[in-house]
């Protein structure tokens, strides 16, 4: 059994320092980000702020990052439009504002923090795909997708295929892009 001695921690002050962070994030860009600067647009301290998150790059991955319900694919019957909209959400994740801004400073930061490293793409792979080893079990079951492909690799290539995408030509990442995007990942798993 657990117990825990301190204050309950407040989701209030989670919620405002995530919110500060993206909003600075846009502003200032990951390397002039300060997490001071952080604490007094919440309107909490850095203490509190570490107490939440053990670095900047931490926190950050997971303001720009959010998961949640709205996370889930929703399973469209098809592996074509289910795999069309997890390219699509790959896209509008890694071309907001604040990720943009975020993405060089947490790659640089990602290969001297194995914790981090982990942490983030964990949580790429749930942004991407929140249900994907489900989404491909029903699609394998219905002959659409070899059963070997696995959740984290399709993850991996889509998000693989975006930054690079972001990287090399962001203004191209549109909707066409997505289409293109999609009839080559398909051609992969396809049964």
């Amino acid at each position: 059994m657990v117990v825990d001695f301190g204050r309950p921690r407040d989701p209030r002050i989670d919620d405002a320092v995530l919110r500060a962070t993206v909003e600075l994030l846009a502003e200032t860009g990951y390397q002039r980000l300060l997490v001071s600067a952080i604490a007094d647009r919440a309107g909490t301290s850095k203490p509190a702020i570490y107490r939440r998150w053990p670095s900047k790059a931490h926190l950050v991955h997971e303001a720009v990052f959010p998961i949640g319900g709205a996370t889930e694919i929703p399973d469209m019957g098809s592996l074509p439009e289910d795999l069309r909209e997890m390219v699509r959400r790959a896209m509008a994740f890694l071309t907001t504002p604040a990720a943009m801004a975020a993405l060089p400073g947490l790659v640089g930061e990602m290969a001297a923090d194995p914790t981090l490293h982990a942490a983030l793409l964990e949580r790429f792979a749930g942004v991407i795909g929140g249900g994907l080893a489900e989404l491909l079990e029903r699609a394998a079951a219905r002959g659409e997708v070899r059963a070997d492909v696995t959740a984290a690799e399709l993850a991996e290539a889509i998000g693989g295929i975006t930054l690079l995408g972001l990287l090399t030509r962001p203004a191209e990442l549109d909707g066409a892009w997505v289409d293109r995007t999609t009839t080559l990942l398909l051609k992969g798993i396809r049964a």
